[in-house]
């Protein structure tokens, strides 16, 4: 696919992405992505993020946990 940004080519790729639902931050590892070799943009399918949501919505395995600081400027 071409990026709507750059108009540079994507290539599949296995990615991380931070993802919230209700309220909540969650890092999900080995996402599907098409990723711009050009400028990094990311595209994700809307399935994927579906099974995302119904992932983090049942009973799922915790890798790690992070303390993340929230910040205004």
């Amino acid at each position: 696919m071409i990026c709507e940004f750059c108009d540079g080519q994507t290539v599949p790729k296995k990615v991380r992405r931070q993802h919230w639902l209700e309220g909540k931050l969650y890092i999900v590892e080995n996402v599907d992505a098409e990723v711009c070799v050009e400028c990094g943009e990311r595209y994700f399918h809307a399935t994927t993020l579906d099974a995302i949501d119904r992932l983090l919505r049942t009973e799922h395995t915790v890798k790690q946990r992070l303390d993340v600081e929230v910040i205004s400027l």
